[in-house]
């Protein structure tokens, strides 16, 4: 289960599926852009979670293990994306 505070981009709770896949597929292409292979555990977790919902979970935590500064700069350029929309 996803905690409350874990709960945005592609992982909130109910949203509509083309949103989400959406949502995975810009979080993916800003990991890959930003990490590049460093996220590639990250960027296969977001692609599986496209049909698989189990793959949620993990790709949360792929980007926890991410180094704090490709982090940053994922989730800043998620935020700024997603401010855009």
């Amino acid at each position: 289960m996803i905690r409350p505070c874990d709960q945005f981009g592609p992982w909130v709770a109910g949203l509509d599926h083309a949103e989400q896949r959406a949502r995975l597929r810009a979080m993916r292409a800003l990991a890959r852009v930003h990490c590049g292979p460093r996220g590639a555990d990250l960027c296969r977790l977001l692609a599986k979670a496209e049909t698989d919902p189990a793959a949620l979970e993990p790709a949360l935590a792929a980007l926890d293990r991410l180094p704090s500064n490709d982090r940053r700069h994922v989730l800043a350029s998620y935020s700024a994306r997603a401010r855009a929309a």
